[in-house]
């Protein structure tokens, strides 16, 4: 378990037996899940306002999965009161995956057929929400994205042009990397959207930051999709979130997602290596330099390109698998690899121009092509594969944590 809790919070007229009914949400109704990080300014005016348009028109629940380190779930448990819903909490100590993290532990947590996902600082309409449901009803979409870049849509709620460049720049960027599974998506950065609780699969999203619609779209993307315009709008309270660690998380996230077929990471692997020539040869004309003779200069210097090949491979390719082995382990294992590379390379062209004639240039790239797909192979299966299934309890790094329990 994780090292967060659950707290239901249910008004006081849903104790009432007449009334109980209410606190399990119905077909077709709608759980809205609100990750916050230091939103107390904001949730109530956020639940004061879906109170207003949401429950008229349809059965609804609140979670709130709560990152934050201030007052906001006591000031969610007061605003709660007046609420004529279920509202529901789940503090994390361990903010596991950011924002994404959050939203799947509501995910998880979501007791309707219809989930939203929104902020809780009012830049998404709660009057929206019954839209979305409904428009996923007509059109049996397993998808509803509230966009900013379709006809009735605006983006005005961003603050300066710096960052409508970043998200205008973003969006084009994911869409150039993604063209198949973010067709028909127009906002793939949109934070606000409708997805059908059978349509997501909540084990398998392996969630960075706080672009949660990017990963579901791309790994349990609902064949079904369509989106209604939205106007993104100011903050009622406080300051955006967006930092430039957050930008870099989300790079990290893109490959990490662009990465994850094996042709794509056998790919991204070998461009890797290629850079790794930078270090080797950088370090060889230093100790050369330096005096030293060139064998085991080169040797030394190799030691180089395999560090830095190590370091780019484990957060552009590997980076969900690191948790299977301890880090000495790893690099051990991969640095052993590198350098057999190197010691098979030799008796290779030898093996080639001797039994089978090939020219020495054809038969040093067959043989730079072969260790390679060797080393590839290898280290998938030696170094970041599983050594057995893990157990219960266990997770690999940047896998979401188990469900917090619920605590009354």
């Amino acid at each position: 378990m994780s090292g967060g809790s659950y707290e239901s919070i249910v008004p006081e007229e849903l104790g009432d037996p007449a009334m109980r009914g209410a606190e399990v949400p119905e077909p077709g109704a709608v759980t809205i899940v609100v990750p916050t990080f230091n939103e107390s300014a904001n949730v109530r005016e956020l639940l004061h306002q879906i109170t207003e348009t949401v429950p008229g028109l349809l059965p609804c629940e609140v979670v709130f999965v709560d990152d934050s380190t201030d007052d906001t779930p006591e000031v969610i448990n007061e605003a709660a009161q007046d609420c004529p819903f279920p509202v529901t909490v789940l503090h994390r100590d361990d903010p596991v995956g950011g924002l994404g993290g959050a939203v799947v532990e509501g995910i998880k947590a979501a007791g309707s057929d219809w989930i939203v996902v929104m902020d809780g600082d009012l830049q998404h309409p709660p009057s929206l929400v019954p839209e979305l449901v409904a428009t996923g009803e007509r059109s049996s979409a397993g998808l509803v994205v509230a966009s900013r870049y379709i006809k009735g849509g605006s983006r005005a709620g961003l603050a300066g042009s710096y960052r409508v460049a970043v998200s205008r720049g973003a969006t084009w960027l994911t869409k150039s990397l993604f063209p198949r599974r973010l067709h028909g998506i127009s906002d793939p950065m949109s934070g606000f959207f409708a997805i059908r609780r059978s349509a997501v699969t909540a084990e398998i999203l392996q969630p960075l930051g706080y672009k949660i619609l990017l990963e579901l779209a791309v790994r349990s993307r609902p064949r079904e999709v369509t989106e209604v315009p939205f106007v993104f709008q100011d903050r009622f309270a406080g300051e955006s979130k967006s930092t430039a660690q957050e930008g870099l998380r989300f790079l990290r996230h893109l490959v990490g997602l662009r990465t994850a077929s094996p042709l794509a990471r056998m790919i991204v692997f070998g461009l890797i290596g290629v850079t790794g020539f930078i270090p080797n040869l950088a370090g060889l004309y230093a100790l050369t330099s330096l005096g030293m003779h060139y064998v085991p200069a080169e040797i030394l210097a190799n030691q180089l390109g395999v560090a830095w090949n190590f370091f780019l491979i484990e957060h552009l390719c590997f980076r969900e698998r690191r948790g299977y082995r301890k880090g000495w382990d790893r690099i051990s294992r991969f640095a052993l690899l590198a350098n057999a590379d190197l010691v098979l390379r030799i008796p290779l062209i030898a093996l080639f121009v001797g039994q089978f004639g090939m020219h020495a240039l054809s038969a040093t790239a067959l043989a730079l092509v072969t260790t390679f797909l060797l080393r590839f192979v290898g280290t998938e299966a030696l170094v970041y594969l599983p050594r057995r299934k893990p157990r219960r309890g266990e997770r690999g790094e940047g896998e979401p944590a188990e469900p917090a329990r619920r605590v009354a």
